[in-house]
């Protein structure tokens, strides 16, 4: 095996494999103490995002499918499909955690496994536990919920701008996930934390599905954002 430095010239790789027959297994792009991409030994480099990043290399397993693999695939796809419908908010709610990885990624580090619940096959998301933001901006004073009127949830919380990292101007972010549809109606820029109040209007097919309630907050420049508060799970009129 030989390994060629692409820093002294890039047309070196393309003519060496072409005249010598050359397995190229990895490339180093600064020399060898700098990060690579490909194979060497068992070892995997890889370059994403601009980051390097290596991994043991682990070879096809005998049984993919062990009881333990389908318990722990199971667990996986479980969270994802939680998750998969809160997307474009986990990219307000998450992205000062988005630093060499997706808005995605750092909800499901966040939220896995803690929201499992349930024996295999049979698991189950536990509501109460779901992580939608992440920050150090002041969260939600005893939030509460109801659902008083047909098609609405009526969201009512304390004004806490006393507090450190919290300010009367930051909106309210609001969220209401629906696992029976698997769909949710989220607010992002919502009223001011001193308002202390907004009812969110649902569309008319979520009539008697139970919906899961979630609270956080985002300061005006939108660069902060809390903690995500659980409010409560209730049926809608």
């Amino acid at each position: 095996m030989i390994h060629i430095n692409l820093t002294a010239d890039k047309s070196l790789l393309e003519r060496c494999k072409n005249q010598f027959n050359i397995n190229i297994m990895a490339i180093l792009r600064s020399g060898i103490l700098d990060g690579f991409s490909g194979k060497v030994g068992s070892v995997v480099g890889s370059i994403w995002k601009g980051i390097c990043t290596i991994r043991m290399y682990v070879a096809n397993p005998t049984n993919p499918n062990s009881p333990a693999q389908l318990e722990q695939r199971a667990k996986f796809a479980t969270v994802m499909k939680f998750l998969q419908p809160l997307t474009s908010f986990f990219r307000v709610g998450f992205k000062n955690l988005a630093i060499g990885q997706t808005a995605v990624n750092a909800a499901f580090s966040a939220n896995f496994p803690d929201l499992i619940t349930g024996v295999f096959p049979n698991f189950s998301i536990d509501y109460s536990k779901a992580v939608v933001s992440k920050g150090n901006l002041a969260g939600a004073l005893n939030p509460t919920v109801t659902a008083a009127l047909a098609g609405q949830i009526h969201y009512t919380w304390e004004d806490n701008s006393w507090e450190t990292n919290g300010d009367a101007s930051d909106q309210a972010m609001l969220v209401v996930y629906n696992p029976i549809k698997q769909a949710v109606v989220a607010i992002v820029n919502g009223p001011a934390r001193s308002t202390m109040t907004m009812s969110v209007i649902l569309p008319n097919s979520y009539a008697g599905d139970e919906v899961q309630c979630y609270i956080a907050f985002i300061n005006q420049s939108g660069t902060k954002v809390s903690n995500s508060e659980y409010v409560l799970g209730l049926i809608v009129l």
